[in-house]
């Protein structure tokens, strides 16, 4: 394409020009200050997974006739199963969107819709609002997930997708370990370490700690709606929406930054093609129309909503599942938050490690963690602290195949419809994790520490043997992997 007039005209690169040169960066190239903001909303999205966890006893006590922190875990599968349902909905209905009307516009919508449904957690008067409200904020998560890990994909140098990715979890991690400790200083009552934390404020004066949970995430999701408009819009999806002098901006944008770490290669036109494939205005049928797609769908789905069961099982009802095993609640909430060290130990780690292996490998890898962890925990007994390294295996393991997989995914799916793919296999898998706690909860008071833990965690086993189907992602053209 080329400016049509007279002299001095300013010819405009075509689409596979854009992309190729594109694709020959190999550092982030774009302000380090849009990993924080892209960071911020996932440190928000994973704060809300996981506040939860500890605090739910004390809104279902509260909230929930009847409940008791022993009974607890049987009101849990509905909220969860809940939550997971707006993360279908959301995903379905708003990811297509952003393949539509772009990646930066949808991102501060999705997460304008998750501050209002925490917001409206935070001051329900009953349990029917609690879900209602669990439900809003799944919608806005739920599309979320999807959009970011489609932006980070599409933005970040070929050789390091999955590294950016997990940066980015970095984040996640910190928004999970915020949230369940949180938890066990606003909604357990003051006990001796470590059994429990001597400085936690509930008691008889202060019932109401999981409501200043839920305005936590309220107030972090205001500043992320905030921070997200600094964000630039995905080249790749300019291009795809023939916007090519706004593409051309971004990405001389990028190179300009990228020429500070060293000479830029030569742009390789021929590595590029199916790049400007026009979308269709239902990105849906861009998918379905193709086979290939057609079978990623199918083996993604079914990885993502079994890996799913382990990681809500853990992820939302660690501290119930062990109160339901008899564990006093300080213990176990104590238990569940120390473990989230493991999740921030894993991520950071991962973030220089994730490249060195395809994504495919870290499954089974994750697998064998979590059931090591799980091990451990079983024959901890009366010992909290190999309880606390029990839980630091199994918060790294369940967590460590998330990023990799996240990267795997949006690299499945072409430009002109990455965000739907992404949301049709891990945004519809989310509800494995909520119809996996509904079916197991009831079963797992019945069985000992050893077999209940290992029960949650062979859903990652059957995961890893799923993933071994996928292609070969790492350090390729994502225009050769999805055409």
């Amino acid at each position: 394409m080329t400016a049509s007039m007279g002299a001095g005209a300013v010819r405009v690169p075509t689409g596979r020009e854009i992309i190729a040169r594109l694709e020959r960066l190999e550092v982030w190239s774009l302000s380090y200050l849009f990993i924080g903001i892209i960071g911020l909303g996932f440190l928000f999205t994973f704060y809300d997974i996981f506040d939860i966890n500890v605090s739910f006893i004390q809104t279902c006590v509260q909230l929930n006739k009847g409940c008791t922190p022993e009974s607890a875990l049987g009101a849990l599968p509905l909220p969860v199963l809940l939550n997971l349902a707006g993360y279908v909905v959301g995903t379905l209905v708003l990811s297509p969107i952003a393949d539509r009307i772009g990646r930066r516009n949808m991102l501060m919508v999705t997460m304008l819709i998750t501050g209002l449904g925490s917001l409206y957690n935070a001051f329900v008067g009953d349990y029917a609002n609690f879900n209602i409200a669990r439900t809003i904020t799944g919608i806005g998560i739920g599309a979320d997930l999807a959009i970011v890990n489609t932006y980070v994909n599409e933005v970040a140098p070929r050789p390091a997708r999955a590294k950016f990715t997990t940066i980015i979890f970095i984040m996640s991690a910190l928004g999970a370990f915020v949230g369940i400790w949180l938890g066990l200083i606003l909604t357990t009552p003051a006990t001796p370490w470590p059994l429990g934390l001597p400085f936690a404020a509930a008691g008889p004066n202060f019932e109401s700690g999981w409501r200043w949970m839920y305005g936590v995430g309220a107030i972090l999701a205001v500043i992320a709606v905030l921070l997200r408009f600094e964000l630039p819009e995905s080249p790749r999806w300019l291009i795809g929406q023939h916007r090519f002098e706004q593409a051309d901006s971004v990405v001389r944008s990028m190179e300009q930054r990228a020429a500070k770490h060293g000479v830029l290669a030569e742009p390789r036109l021929a590595d590029v093609y199916g790049a400007v494939t026009p979308a269709s205005p239902v990105p849906y049928r861009d998918l379905f129309s193709r086979p290939l797609y057609v079978r990623r769908i199918i083996l993604l789905f079914f990885i993502w909503f079994i890996g799913y069961i382990t990681v809500y099982s853990f992820a939302a009802g660690f501290t119930v599942v062990l109160s339901a095993l008899q564990y006093p609640p300080p213990e176990a909430g104590v238990i569940a938050a120390v473990g989230t060290l493991g999740f921030v130990a894993e991520a950071a780690i991962m973030s220089a490690i994730v490249e060195k292996l395809e994504r495919r490998s870290w499954l089974p890898i994750a697998a064998g963690v979590t059931i090591l962890g799980s091990i451990v925990v079983s024959i901890a007994g009366t010992s909290v602290w190999l309880s606390f390294l029990g839980a630091i295996l199994i918060f790294a393991g369940f967590n460590l195949w998330v990023s990799p997989t996240y990267a795997l995914t949006a690299e499945c799916f072409p430009t002109r419809a990455r965000t739907t793919g992404f949301a049709l296999v891990d945004g519809v898998g989310h509800i494995g994790g909520g119809i996996g706690v509904m079916v197991i909860a009831p079963i797992l008071p019945q069985l000992s520490v050893f077999w209940a833990l290992g029960l949650i965690s062979v859903f990652l086993v059957i995961a890893a043997v799923l993933v071994q189907f996928t292609p070969h992602t790492r350090n390729r053209h994502l225009d050769h992997i999805s055409p």
